[in-house]
């Protein structure tokens, strides 16, 4: 892609977030997510191959229909109370509408059908924005809203981590188990929200973290399925030998990074009187972690079964930076020690 073109759509993308970010008003707002929506759009296309289109289509029409009720939901909300600002959602059904609209931006079952699909015909750079980048200009728009109805955002949490762990057990792709890894995360942050918006935050900081990092590895070993992750031992043994951790970290193990948010909200949701719930959340987490084990059991426990010139550690030199990588997986696997300081913040 000419790199004026990449530019200009990486800015539209930028700004389309920061203008939902800073927007007050519904219809600046849903602006900022469309521009969101159209600069992606040119890059999930751009390898021409039919599964990125087909991908890239699916993509529109979800984003078209979850703006078109989003739109549809605060005009019927100025139309009841005459009020177009984000903070004065006071009426129930506009409120649950949006919450719904939102819901099917960023892939939270029941509405999540369209992500593994889509994720799957990408390439991982792609997937990476689409996966991080993209979940932000909705997720500020659902803190701010605060939704009233505390019984769909629980249901909406308890189906998204249920489904991200069933989802996640039969697939060899590693595009689709990261799908059904970002609808279990983002199953979590949901359940919190109505109590605890900042632990919100916190949860959606680490998954992007552990979720950037875990692209990163993918991208560099050029591995798009289990398969594949067996052989990179003999190109990268260092990093085979940390992936493991980095995976479990978004399994959400002690002493990990990923651990922290989902203590934190099991110890807030015991708090808010529902222990039940947070049961349910935490067995859903071990489907998910099952899933993270055996992507680590392939890539480090298992040898490709090719002959002796097949491992060989030659190689092409990487053109991939490091130093993000590196970066990303140090504080994706050790950033626990922090969550005293991540108390005092949010207890602030």
């Amino acid at each position: 892609m000419n790199p004026y073109i990449l530019a200009t759509l990486l800015f539209g993308l930028g700004l389309g977030t920061t203008i939902t970010f800073a927007s007050s008003h519904w219809l600046l707002a849903w602006m900022g997510l469309e521009m969101n929506t159209l600069a992606i759009i040119p890059l999930m296309a751009q390898h021409h191959h039919p599964r990125a289109v087909e991908a890239t289509t699916k993509y529109f029409l979800t984003q078209a229909t979850a703006a078109a009720m989003l739109l549809f939901a605060s005009t019927t909300n100025a139309w009841l109370t005459g009020q177009w600002e984000i903070q004065q959602m006071t009426h129930p059904l506009p409120t649950m509408m949006i919450t719904i609209a939102l819901a099917l931006k960023i892939g939270l079952a029941p509405v999540h059908s369209w992500l593994p699909e889509v994720l799957q015909g990408l390439d991982l750079t792609t997937g990476l924005i689409l996966s991080t980048w993209q979940k932000l200009a909705p997720f500020a728009l659902l803190v701010q809203i605060q939704p009233t109805n505390s019984t769909i955002l629980i249901a909406l949490g308890v189906t998204s981590t249920l489904v991200g762990g069933w989802g996640g057990l039969n697939q060899t792709q590693l595009r689709k188990i990261l799908a059904y890894s970002s609808i279990a995360h983002l199953g979590w942050m949901i359940l919190i929200l109505q109590f605890s918006p900042s632990l919100t935050l916190l949860a959606l900081l680490t998954y992007l973290l552990m979720t950037f990092s875990t692209f990163l590895v993918f991208k560099l070993n050029k591995a798009t399925n289990i398969n594949a992750l067996a052989t990179s031992w003999a190109k990268t043994p260092a990093l085979t030998a940390l992936t493991p951790l980095l995976l479990l970290s978004l399994g959400g193990l002690p002493p990990l990074t990923g651990f922290m948010p989902k203590w934190l909200i099991l110890q807030e949701l015991t708090k808010q009187g529902l222990a039940p719930t947070a049961t349910l959340a935490a067995l859903t987490a071990l489907l998910s972690l099952y899933f993270y084990l055996r992507l680590s059991y392939a890539m480090t426990l298992t040898l490709s079964p090719n002959n002796l010139s097949g491992i060989t550690p030659w190689r092409l030199p990487s053109s991939q930076l490091t130093l993000p990588l590196a970066v990303s997986t140090t504080a994706a696997l050790g950033l626990l020690p922090l969550a005293p300081a991540a108390v005092a913040l949010l207890t602030l």
